[in-house]
């Protein structure tokens, strides 16, 4: 018995760790992956670095998006879940 108590510690913070941490991750990650490939063309989205454009043709990995300045080719990954559902819901808002 003393054998396992002397690992309840290390269970207790991995339990702790895995519920605040690396649980959430995921979860953010998978919401994240089912939006960028929810995207469809005339979207309006929000890259993380910024930029503001509207999808214009799909593939696979990547998208190209209108922005004021010209077309753009970026990659899925660079589209902000956060900022592009401010975006959105701002608009409906307003509408």
């Amino acid at each position: 018995m003393s054998e396992i108590m002397k690992f309840a510690p290390y269970l207790l913070m991995f339990a702790v760790l895995y519920f605040f941490m690396i649980m959430p991750a995921q979860k953010k990650a998978k919401r994240e992956r089912e939006f960028a490939q929810a995207l469809k063309v005339g979207d309006k989205i929000i890259t993380i670095g910024g930029i503001h454009g509207k999808v214009a043709e799909l593939s696979e990995t990547s998208l190209v998006i209108e922005t004021m300045s010209g077309k753009l080719k970026i990659e899925r990954s660079a589209i902000s879940l956060e900022k592009t559902a401010a975006l959105n819901n701002v608009g409906n808002k307003k509408a």
